[in-house]
Formats: C-alpha cells, sequence, structure tokens
C-alpha cells in the first residue's frame, strides 16, 4: 500500500470520525440536550428515550474516537452503520431516496463509506497497525456488517414499540398528512435536536 493510500484512508477515517463525534455532541449538547433527543427516539417508537439518547452519544462519540485512532476498526465501523440503519430505518426512510428531502441518502453513505473502510482496513498510520491487529479484507467487512445487523436488530426488537394510529385519527388527519414524502409524516418534538438537524449542521 503507497503513502498516498494509506493518507487516503487517514481522511476518511478522520472526516467520519469527526462527523460522529459531532453527531454525538449535538445530542449531547445541542438544542433540546439529552431530554429533547430522548423526546426524539421516543417519537420514533423507541422506548426508554433517555436511554436511547444517551446509547446515541457515547456509540457515536466512542466510534468517532475509535475510526480517528485507528483502533478495532471493524467495531467502530459496525457503530457506525448500525447508527446509520437506526437512523435510515426509523427516521429517513419514509421519505424516500433524497437528502433535499429528508431521505436516507445520506446515511446510507456513511454506511458503506464506513463498510469500504472495514474492508480496506486503517492503513499503517494506526493504531490497529502498531498493535498487529489486522482485521481486513473480507473478515474485516464481515465482522462490521455482521455486528452492525445483529446491534441494530437487538435494538428494535427490545425497544422499538411503535403505537399504531387509531381510525379516529387517521379521519381527522387533513388529506396527504401521512404521506410519508411528506415532512409532516415524520415526529419532530424537538426539531433543533433531531438528527435530521445534526445532518444539515455536519453539511
Amino acid at each position: 500500500m503507497s503513502d498516498a493510500d494509506v493518507a487516503v484512508l487517514l481522511l476518511v477515517r478522520v472526516v467520519v470520525g469527526l462527523i460522529m463525534i459531532m453527531h454525538g455532541v449535538n445530542h449531547w449538547r445541542g438544542g433540546g440536550r439529552i431530554e429533547g433527543t430522548a423526546r426524539w427516539f421516543t417519537g420514533l417508537g423507541l422506548r426508554q428515550g433517555v436511554l436511547q439518547a444517551w446509547m446515541s452519544v457515547f456509540t457515536e462519540v466512542g466510534a468517532g474516537v475509535l475510526l480517528i485512532l485507528g483502533l478495532l476498526t471493524p467495531l467502530a465501523c459496525a457503530a457506525v452503520i448500525s447508527v446509520m440503519l437506526v437512523a435510515g430505518l426509523l427516521a429517513h426512510r419514509p421519505n424516500g431516496f433524497f437528502v433535499f428531502k429528508d431521505g436516507y441518502e445520506y446515511v446510507l453513505t456513511l454506511a458503506v463509506v464506513a463498510l469500504a473502510l472495514a474492508v480496506l482496513g486503517p492503513g499503517r498510520w494506526s493504531v490497529d497497525n502498531a498493535a498487529g491487529i489486522d482485521l481486513t479484507g473480507w473478515t474485516g467487512g464481515g465482522i462490521a456488517l455482521g455486528a452492525a445487523v445483529v446491534a441494530t436488530g437487538g435494538l428494535l426488537g427490545t425497544f422499538w414499540r411503535p403505537e399504531p394510529q387509531s381510525d379516529a385519527e387517521t379521519e381527522a388527519e387533513p388529506e396527504g398528512a401521512a404521506d410519508p414524502e411528506s415532512d409532516a409524516a415524520l415526529p419532530r418534538p424537538e426539531s433543533e435536536n433531531t438528527p435530521e438537524s445534526v445532518d444539515q449542521e455536519a453539511r
């Protein structure tokens, strides 16, 4: 691997790592702080909103730090992929693909970049390389994707309990209010501290 290849891997690690740290810090300190983030998670149907908020903070900041250091890279990438899966499935999927409609384009991009990084490895300029940890190629990618899918499935299976909408509420809604392409279809109890607002800040 040439020095240019190693430098590019370092650049990707640092950029994605900083994005994740910014997401986590914003969930903690931005807008409505933990309480606002908790209400947003609850609005998506996840029980124990405060726990979800703190889990998102520790997962995102922790993954970001590990990526920047190049330490336990497949697991750091798994954390990124899992966060993006949850965000994509619960928050962005109803809005379609495009990011300018709050779709899943952005989270899909970050997830794929994280998977590619798990496959390629962190490069020579990393703690993994210094410690002799060599989990790259199909092994690294398999660990990252497998751990992410298991973690996401466990989280949703344990905590996701969306409340069904009653017939009376459905009939009371104006036409188009439940359209999945409409921004009104998303619960936004604390808009200034939602992952969508984090996406806008990160961009």
